[in-house]
């Protein structure tokens, strides 16, 4: 059997494609797997580090206002279009998958116009421009919110969740992940988090919280700061009090989880995932500069639900931390939200999405 994901650009599409293309390998390690991605994006990196072949299209977006990369933008559709072509007829794929991303719209296109299944994997609450424009040719459409009728074919939506590499839901103790990172397990902790890059909100956030830190000796953070802004916190004088624990980036984020009792942090749809699958009570703080306001729709959706707070961005360094300290003065209000968040946790989301493309590869072979 042959399948080929395609997709990428940000770590959102990136990682679960190859959780997965993990899943198919378990279900079948014979199946030949290809990614297909966009040149000078971050997948022609991580997908090979995962141990998987990928080819690069040379496609990007459009930007927001008159460019060359714009004017470009026509005649690289139409070098994509031939280049996926190509692709297809030299792979021979039994199913292909989009995740979302510059290079999943001419390959599911191309593949679908030669009769070969695709399936969708959408992450958000708000659909991106690629996924609603191929849903029509979709097989199946996998979906991690409830309500996507209103953007997808009824009977195409399939409710999976969001895949993910990483085992956030295995049972770590509080003790080992404060011995990792020098805290004290029986303090009340507050996990603020805006991913590897960091997210300058959230890093204001802490920095700003510096005297309602120094008066609370019953609480620790722990912080990750992001590489972008690592020479700008570091040495702040929050980062200096004895309950914070600063660092670039967090690599046993599972850890992290684990000794967290309130999280800050971003509302991209990997992040409110991994919120879910590990049950935590979070305060969101979307970011407004992602693409169509994906960050606000996932976040109100946890809100509708009752499964976490929103803060908006330009409120957060002042609202974010006394919101985390008050939930952590209401413990009654941390097991609601801990327990309503749990709900919407999918552990087994990639082997049910590896499930669905198995069935339509199956359905063209037989053809």
């Amino acid at each position: 059997m042959k399948v080929i994901i395609s997709g990428g650009g940000t770590g959102g599409h990136i990682y679960p494609a190859i959780a997965i293309a993990d899943a198919l390998k378990r279900r079948d390690p014979l199946i030949d797997i290809l990614f297909v991605g966009a040149q000078g994006r971050m997948e022609m990196e991580k997908v090979p580090a995962a141990g998987y072949p990928i080819q690069g299209l040379w496609i990007s977006g459009l930007q927001r206002k008159i460019t060359f990369s714009n004017l470009m933008f026509p005649v690289k559709v139409v070098h994509s279009l031939i280049r996926c072509r190509s692709i297809v007829r030299s792979f021979r794929p039994d199913a292909v998958v989009g995740v979302g991303g510059y290079a999943s719209g001419p390959l599911v296109n191309v593949a679908s116009g030669m009769g070969i299944p695709s399936v969708l994997q959408e992450q958000n609450s708000y659909p991106g421009i690629t996924n609603k424009l191929l849903a029509k040719k979709a097989m199946k459409i996998c979906v991690a919110y409830p309500g996507m009728e209103k953007f997808f074919p009824a009977d195409k939506i399939v409710f999976t969740g969001n895949p993910m590499r990483s085992q956030l839901g295995s049972q770590i103790t509080k003790q080992e992940a404060a011995n990792l990172y020098g805290l004290d397990p029986q303090k009340k902790t507050i996990l603020a988090v805006g991913g590897s890059l960091g997210a300058r909100t959230i890093n204001e956030t802490i920095e700003k919280s510096y005297d309602l830190l120094k008066d609370r000796n019953d609480i620790q953070v722990l912080w990750q700061i992001g590489k972008l802004y690592a020479a700008q916190y570091l040495e702040s004088p929050a980062a200096k009090l004895s309950g914070v624990s600063p660092s670039v980036y967090i690599d046993r984020m599972d850890l992290a989880y684990a000794l967290a009792d309130v999280v800050i942090s971003r509302a991209g749809a990997m992040t409110i995932s991994e919120l879910c699958l590990t049950g935590k009570a979070a305060i969101l703080v979307p970011s407004p500069y992602v693409a169509e306001d994906h960050q606000t729709h996932n976040a109100m959706s946890l809100v509708r639900l009752g499964a976490a707070r929103l803060v908006p961005d330009a409120e957060a360094p002042q609202k974010a931390f006394p919101e985390a300290l008050r939930l952590l003065d209401h413990p009654e209000e941390i097991r609601q939200l801990e327990t309503a968040i749990s709900k919407l946790g999918r552990p087994d989301a990639a082997d049910k999405i590896a499930d669905i493309i198995i069935h339509a590869a199956n359905t063209h072979t037989k053809q």
